[in-house]
C-alpha cells in the first residue's frame, strides 16, 4: 500500500474551505455526508493525499491524513481527552524516549497512551492501567485505528491507587482524580532518576499532590506548568493575535525519583 495515497481502512481529514475538519475512515462503498454535499469512500480510496475532493453540490475539501492532535480532538471517547497542547508537553517534561519502560494511569480513551507507545518505539513498553473494562475497550479500538502495530503496549484492569504490580519503571504518567495516593506506590516502582508525570486540572489537585510527593522524601525537582496556546491572524495588512486561545485546560506535575 502507498504511503502516498489513501487506502481501505486509513482515516482521512476532510477540511472545508472555512478550516472545519471532519474525520472519517475511509470503507469501500461508504459515504460521507454533510451540508456541503457528499463525497463516495471509493472516490478517495487510491487518490494521492492532500488533492481537494468535490463533493456532490459542487464544494471542494481538501483530504488529509490526521495528525495525532486532529485524532485526539475527534477520537471516540467516554471521558474528557488531554489536548494536544499538553500532550506534547507531557513528552518533553518526562523526557519520554525509545527504549523506556512507561506505566499509564488511566487509559482514558487512549491519546495519550498513542503518544507513549509511539515515543518509546520498539524497543520500550508501555503498560496502561485503568479500572474499567469499557475504558480499556475503547483506549485498545482508538490506538489501533492510529497505530498500525502496538506490540509494545499492554492493557492491564487495575487499581493503581492499590498498588504497582510492575518494577523498575523508568516513568510514570498519571491522569487521575487523586495521584498523590500513587505516590508511595511510586516510589516503590520508579528506577532512580525516573519520572512522575501528572496531569490535573485543577489547583487544589496539584497543591496536595506537590505536598505528598515532598512529604514522601523520594522525590526532588518537584515542579508544576500549565501550558497556554495562542493562535495568530495573519492578513494582508495586519498581523495579530486571534480573539480566542487555548488556555487553561490543566496543570502538568513532574518530579524525579532521588531519595533512598
Amino acid at each position: 500500500m502507498s504511503k502516498r495515497q489513501f487506502n481501505e481502512g486509513d482515516n482521512c481529514l476532510l477540511i472545508d474551505r472555512k478550516g472545519r475538519k471532519y474525520l472519517i475512515e475511509l470503507i469501500k462503498n461508504g459515504l460521507f455526508s454533510t451540508h456541503l454535499g457528499d463525497i463516495q469512500h471509493n472516490d478517495l480510496i487510491g487518490q494521492m493525499i492532500g488533492i481537494k475532493f468535490r463533493t456532490s453540490k459542487g464544494h471542494f475539501l481538501i483530504g488529509i491524513t490526521p495528525t495525532l492532535g486532529d485524532f485526539t480532538r475527534f477520537m471516540p471517547r467516554i471521558a474528557t481527552v488531554i489536548y494536544p497542547k499538553d500532550l506534547g508537553a507531557i513528552l518533553i517534561l518526562g523526557d519520554i524516549y525509545p527504549g523506556l519502560n512507561v506505566l499509564e494511569a488511566g487509559s482514558g480513551s487512549g491519546s495519550v497512551t498513542v503518544l507513549l507507545s509511539r515515543a518509546v518505539g520498539d524497543t520500550g513498553k508501555v503498560i496502561s492501567y485503568d479500572i474499567r473494562q469499557d475504558m480499556i475497550d475503547i483506549a485498545k479500538k482508538n490506538v489501533l485505528s492510529i497505530l498500525p502495530s502496538c506490540s509494545n503496549l499492554i492493557f492491564r484492569l487495575n487499581d493503581i491507587y492499590d498498588g504497582i504490580l510492575e518494577q523498575d519503571l523508568d516513568r510514570i504518567v498519571l491522569d487521575l482524580p487523586e495521584p498523590w495516593k500513587v505516590v508511595p506506590h511510586a516510589g516503590d516502582a520508579l528506577l532512580p532518576g525516573g519520572i512522575i508525570i501528572c496531569f490535573v486540572p485543577t489547583v487544589l489537585q496539584f497543591h496536595e499532590l506537590t505536598k505528598v510527593l515532598s512529604d514522601d522524601g523520594r522525590f526532588e525537582l518537584i515542579d508544576t506548568v500549565e501550558v497556554l496556546v495562542r493562535s495568530w491572524a495573519v492578513g494582508d495588512r495586519s498581523v495579530r493575535p486571534d480573539q480566542r486561545m487555548v488556555s487553561h485546560t490543566g496543570f502538568i506535575t513532574t518530579a524525579r525519583r532521588c531519595g533512598p
